[in-house]
């Protein structure tokens, strides 16, 4: 970066954006509670994926050559690799969302609020899970072994795996928010909070909200290791997630009525996942190849995995690489 100053301005006025954006879609175009649309979600859609573009173009252009010089075109690919990656990722939430709905009996009209805030937190939680996952592999490099290790792991369990179940009574964090907040067991229009016997408590719709905090905050687990084997950019980590985060929300109401279609969404989750934890792994996977070459007495064919490149992975750190590969 050419300063700690610019890239002071460009995360604060990133944020402002966002803020803005979000403002002007509830406060403008959703300030009273309505079903949204087809055509609604659709235009948002594409307003969201032609923003994420042209924030592309930035890195590209002007934005990133004062962020980070002549490797703006690196890191532009690394923005579209994470983004790619982030919204297919994503995608998966929608069967979980609307199963909660579902569930809960959210009416239509009340669910682009909960999305809305269930995406301001999403912001919040993220960052700080970005910042604490980079500074744990700037200072151990190993971590990122660990990550890719989980990537396989969630990627297996994906292509293994059953339906999904939503039982929020048994969640610990929702059991832990009704022992502590009083919760009413029905809407109040689409107040979050009401009051009771001159009490103030939360509605149905607020734990509504909570369960879909504590879903992203399970998919932001699997998420964010996954670009970690594209960039360690903060920045770019941070920014790519956003634009998917946002996406989703529209893509919500655009795709609740067929994403039951999706036969085989998990299965190809599973293979990404799975394939961007291999690559992470690669490099170490490499050694002990080698190494057990030499123990079973042929030390050439184990000099020569370890010589050559025909992984990019092989050689460098392996963050810095995998974005090649998309």
């Amino acid at each position: 970066m050419h300063s700690l100053a610019t890239s002071t301005l460009a995360w604060v006025g990133f944020c402002i954006f966002i803020l803005m954006m979000l403002a002007i879609d509830l406060g403008l175009f959703n300030r009273k509670p309505h079903e949204i649309s087809y055509r609604n979600a659709a235009v948002w859609s594409g307003v969201w994926v032609a923003l994420a573009l042209i924030f592309a173009g930035l890195l590209f252009g002007p934005l990133g050559w004062e962020l980070f010089g002549a490797a703006r075109h690196e890191k532009g690919l690394q923005f579209l690799a994470g983004y790619l990656i982030e919204l297919s990722l994503s995608v998966d939430n929608l069967f979980v969302f609307l199963l909660i709905f579902s569930y809960f009996k959210v009416p239509p009209k009340y669910q682009h609020r909960v999305l809305y805030w269930g995406v301001l937190g999403a912001l919040v939680m993220r960052v700080a899970m970005i910042i604490a996952g980079t500074e744990l592999i700037d200072r151990f490099h190993w971590i990122i072994y660990i990550f890719g290790a989980f990537l396989v792991y969630t990627g297996g369990r994906m292509l293994v795996g059953g339906e999904t179940e939503i039982e929020p009574e048994n969640n610990i964090l929702v059991r832990f928010v009704s022992r502590y907040v009083p919760i009413t067991r029905h809407y109040e229009r689409r107040k979050f909070f009401t009051i009771v016997d001159g009490k103030r408590v939360g509605t149905l719709l607020l734990l509504v909200l909570i369960v879909v905090e504590v879903t992203d905050l399970v998919f932001a687990v699997d998420s964010i290791p996954a670009i970690f084997g594209v960039t360690t950019d903060r920045f770019i980590v941070y920014t790519s997630n956003v634009f998917a985060i946002l996406g989703l929300r529209t893509f919500y109401f655009l795709l609740a009525g067929v994403v039951e279609k999706f036969h085989y969404l998990k299965v190809g989750l599973g293979v990404v996942l799975s394939f961007i934890g291999v690559k992470m792994l690669l490099p170490v996977l490499s050694k002990l190849l080698a190494a057990g070459f030499h123990g079973l007495g042929y030390p050439g064919l184990g000099n020569w995995i370890r010589a050559a490149n025909f992984f990019p992975l092989l050689t460098g750190n392996a963050w810095e690489h995998c974005y090649c590969w998309y």
